[in-house]
């Protein structure tokens, strides 16, 4: 297995593991509390939409790996990150001290999008 599927499959682990852990695990290794989550820059707003910008980067760069991984492999790949960011946050629904948001899943799916835009546009200029 290739160094870049082996770095993927660890910071895939690492990430469900934040996700699902009932309270911020980033948040007591920076600030000693479990209930502060750390926030990288402002939340994006466009008119009356609102998409959580930690979750468009987290996102992004977590599919990007994975469709930089297994490049054979791209449909399987968008399939999954797409189920994921939907199904991480819906778990917040039942995980103590977490909460489903809106903000939070269209983050996820924007992250998404936006990894795969970068792919076919670097494939669409490569082919010339």
């Amino acid at each position: 297995m290739k160094i870049t599927k082996i770095f993927f499959h660890f910071i895939n682990l690492i990430f469900v593991i934040f996700y699902l852990y009932p309270g911020s695990i980033l948040g007591f290794l920076l600030y000693r509390d479990f209930n502060k989550q750390p926030q990288v820059t402002s939340d994006f707003t466009f008119s009356f939409l609102k998409f959580s910008s930690n979750h468009i980067y987290v996102f992004a760069i977590l599919t990007f790996l994975g469709l930089i991984s297994y490049l054979n492999k791209e449909k399987i790949i968008i399939i999954y990150f797409i189920f994921l960011s939907i199904f991480l946050e819906l778990s917040h629904l039942i995980i103590p001290k977490r909460s489903f948001q809106f903000d939070d899943l269209f983050g996820n799916i924007i992250g998404v999008l936006i990894s795969i835009l970068i792919i076919k546009i670097y494939n669409f200029l490569e082919k010339k």
